[in-house]
């Protein structure tokens, strides 16, 4: 454990811990939404959904622990909700679209500080949340497409 650390980068660390934290409460929370509409097999993607969120917090609480730092994901706001499916993934397309630019602003701090540590990190979770997005992103065009017809 390293009690030497850049501010800015626990800082970075922190907020992407709070966006994990809130993208895990959301998914969970629309995965239950799911499941009472009857909708087993998306509830069982959003429950899917929630399980990478929590494998990313774990990530990012490691480092935290590794420089010496307590997690502390900041107050989360309440999930985004929708009255149908097409909205739940349009509510998950704006948190992911979050995420990207959360972690691009992440990668350019920890290239700057020359952190490999921290860019294979930050470069890893960028990749994940932009494939999610682009994901989102189809599915819903496509829930939107069967809609229309």
């Amino acid at each position: 454990m390293s009690l030497a650390f850049d501010p800015r980068t626990l800082g970075w660390l922190q907020r992407a811990l709070t966006h994990e934290m809130r993208a895990l409460q959301q998914y969970l929370a629309q995965s239950v939404l799911a499941q009472l509409w009857g909708e087993g097999e998306r509830a069982a993607a959003f429950r899917r959904e929630a399980e990478e969120e929590l494998e990313h917090a774990a990530r990012l609480m490691e480092e935290l622990i590794r420089l010496g730092a307590a997690p502390n994901a900041a107050a989360i706001p309440p999930a985004r909700l929708g009255r149908s499916i097409p909205e739940l993934l349009a509510a998950d397309l704006m948190l992911e679209k979050e995420a990207v630019l959360l972690y691009e602003g992440a990668l350019a701090h920890a290239q700057r500080q020359r952190n490999e540590r921290m860019m294979r990190l930050f470069s890893e979770l960028l990749s994940a949340e932009t494939k999610h997005a682009r994901q989102l992103a189809q599915q819903l065009q496509e829930t939107r497409d069967v809609a229309e017809d």
